[in-house]
């Protein structure tokens, strides 16, 4: 059996009274990287309680993509609001915050959408820390929705 004996490791034990400072190669980097973002289709409201109205997730704006299958504009927003929302978009808040979306199909959760007074659609309800702080009714390119998230 053999040992492989580093540089670093040889230069500490040389001299006892000289203070061991390990290679920069050496020293063990730790890396961060936020949870990864979610989409939750066809919320129910268990569901949208639970992610949209989350007081403890400091670290991220909640989407609520208000839709119903009839509407064209909402066929036209939802790829976009599911591309932005994506891991691979790298797109955030402008508080910095990582982005969640949630769609909720308003003519299966009626009472979701009446708790919110949604009258038109599509509606994007935007939440941070379980409480409504933007929206937008109507479909935006993307353009326009990135100015509305660089304004939550």
């Amino acid at each position: 059996m053999s040992f492989r004996v580093s540089k670093e490791f040889i230069h500490a034990t040389r001299a006892p009274s000289s203070r061991y400072v390990p290679a920069r190669s050496a020293i063990r980097q730790l890396h961060w990287s936020p949870r990864c973002q979610q989409q939750y289709f066809n919320a129910n409201p268990e569901t949208f309680d639970s992610v949209a109205l989350n007081k403890d997730a400091k670290d991220k704006v909640v989407l609520v993509d208000f839709y119903a299958e009839w509407c064209q504009p909402c066929k036209m927003i939802s790829p976009i609001l599911e591309n932005l929302t994506s891991d691979s978009s790298g797109v955030k808040s402008g508080s910095g915050r990582s982005l969640d979306l949630i769609t909720v199909n308003t003519d299966e959760e009626f009472d979701l959408a009446q708790k919110y007074k949604i009258r038109a659609l599509p509606t994007v309800v935007a939440f941070k820390d379980g409480q409504v702080v933007d929206q937008f009714v109507g479909a935006l390119n993307e353009a326009g929705i990135k100015n509305f998230l660089a304004k939550v």
